[in-house]
């Protein structure tokens, strides 16, 4: 009698086993990314990734700012906002970043190495110091996807990272930075300092990568991010408005997400070194 009831329990409990990783499976990676999907407020990203590559073609930083304004706009409203034009990657510009981080000395154009979205460089690069050294700053690169979004506007994507210390690429051996894992508060700093500068008439959210625990660039550096893009419509001209922006709001089970990954977030970043103050 024992010997037909364990292997029936054994069986049952595999079947139940099963039907739970199933049921997993299903809601994490289909039905629940699928819900929170929404491209209202720019359709026309529906179809684009939200992952930039290497020239390896390996995934990099994943993309969590946009913006909407023409080449001009974006130029004026970042150099408003107090963010500088990022230099490419040369033999020059990789001394004077090592020099700037030896010597604890400023370097207000340091090099970035290149990123690729949709088989192409980024098209602006810029960034923002945080304290003396080039070893860590506040970065971004942007790529222009859309001609005319839903304003009748270029649309530009972006990542935006903060740099945490300068190493060399294990594919190429050029100087690289590291980034801190927290690439939601990096996106805030940036959305934040043009919304500072008046040059922003309206906030909404579209979707990126999706939520994110445990992700990894093309160097290996980890990352976590909510998977919202953060969206900034600039002011012609990057012109100083007096009203603040207005913020279109999210679907309610978007907004249900984002109120879980707020509780969760903090606990993820328990065990990072505070940023420098800015």
């Amino acid at each position: 009698m024992k010997q037909t009831t364990a292997p029936s329990r054994t069986y049952r409990w595999t079947r139940r086993l099963l039907i739970v990783l199933a049921v997993y499976l299903l809601l994490a990676y289909i039905i629940l990314p699928r819900l929170w999907l929404h491209h209202e407020h720019q359709p026309g990203l529906a179809d684009l990734s939200a992952v930039t590559h290497t020239a390896d073609g390996i995934p990099g930083d994943p993309l969590n700012v946009g913006l909407v304004g023409d080449k001009t706009d974006v130029l004026r409203a970042m150099a408003a906002a107090g963010w500088l034009p990022a230099d490419p990657i040369t033999l020059k510009s990789s001394v004077e970043i090592s020099a700037s981080v030896v010597l604890d000395r400023p370097d207000k154009e340091a090099p970035v190495s290149p990123l690729y979205y949709d088989g192409r460089k980024q098209d602006l690069a810029f960034e923002k110091q945080i304290g003396k050294s080039a070893d860590k700053r506040n970065h971004v690169r942007f790529w222009q996807v859309l001609d005319k979004g839903v304003e009748g506007r270029p649309v530009w994507l972006g990542s935006a990272t903060q740099d945490a210390g300068v190493t060399l690429s294990r594919d190429t051996g050029q100087v690289t930075h590291r980034i801190a894992p927290d690439i939601d508060a990096e996106r805030a700093v940036l959305i934040g300092d043009l919304v500072t500068a008046k040059v922003v008439t309206e906030l909404y959210q579209v979707s990126g990568i999706g939520p994110t625990l445990s992700g990894k660039n093309g160097e290996g550096d980890p990352y976590y991010t909510d998977g919202e893009i953060n969206f900034a419509v600039l002011s012609p001209g990057a012109t100083v408005v007096s009203a603040p922006p207005t913020v279109d709001a999210d679907p309610w089970l978007v907004q249900g997400k984002n109120q879980i990954w707020s509780s969760i977030s903090p606990l993820l970043g328990s065990d990072e070194t505070p940023a420098p103050a800015q």
